[in-house]
């Protein structure tokens, strides 16, 4: 490759991880019940039914994580995604973003078991987080890692997500709150990866389109879910 072509790879590069990172116009950070809840305008009803039905989307992402490392032939892109499944799993020693969660309803008043049976869960929220595994299932394993790539938004979201439930919603025990503290640290070091595995793999125009419209796919995932959990827990 001549210096040139470098040159030309290098600004094709910046462009698409650009337009990768101009979705964040699109997360759901903008979502007006996110925009409530930073504010502190979510009564306690409201605070429960959004970690109820957020539980569901917690607990498939290590399944989506497994569809996406059935799906990989890479071995060295497997050994470092397997840790996001462990992340949310945890281990023999360490629990994990599953069992943060847990914790965080029981800090808003939540039983597990209530939690756990999903009975909370509306249709809207379950339909998208299984479209969403379906995805990483089906969909060819670039894509589904540049679904992932919210996560490029994400420790902002969670900045203010904290800040606004130490400010604003008191009566939650701030021992729940591990789960936000701890994606402070998680999501940048997966977002690095997953945007170095997607501007690494996806080098065609063609690949770039289709990397774009994954990661559109996985905002509108996001967004319909608040919706759903918006209309069935109205203020």
């Amino acid at each position: 490759m001549t210096a040139l072509d470098e040159s030309r790879t290098s600004a094709g590069t910046e462009e698409f991880v650009a337009a990768l990172r101009a979705h964040a116009q699109r997360y759901h950070h903008q979502h007006p019940f996110h925009v409530r809840m930073n504010e502190g305008r979510l009564s306690r009803e409201q605070i429960r039914g959004w970690v109820a039905n957020r539980y569901y989307y917690q607990e498939c992402i290590p399944i989506k994580d497994a569809a996406i490392l059935s799906n990989c032939p890479d071995p060295a892109v497997r050994r470092r995604w397997i840790r996001r499944i462990l992340d949310h799993d945890g281990t023999a020693d360490e629990p994990g973003g599953i069992e943060a969660w847990l914790r965080l309803a029981e800090a808003v008043g939540l039983s597990r078991e209530e939690v756990r049976d999903e009975r909370h869960v509306v249709p809207g929220v379950r339909f998208a987080v299984d479209a969403y595994v379906t995805f990483a299932r089906t969909r060819p394993w670039t894509e589904a890692v540049a679904s992932s790539l919210t996560e490029l938004f994400a420790p902002d979201l969670m900045s203010r997500r904290l800040a606004a439930f130490e400010q604003h919603y008191t009566w939650v025990d701030r021992k729940g709150l591990a789960y936000f503290r701890n994606r402070l640290e998680q999501a940048p070091r997966d977002s690095e990866h997953g945007l170095q595995v997607t501007t690494e793999r996806c080098r065609s125009a063609a690949e770039q389109e289709r990397a774009l419209a994954a990661l559109s796919f996985k905002c509108d995932v996001l967004w319909s879910m608040l919706d759903a959990i918006d209309q069935a827990h109205p203020g």
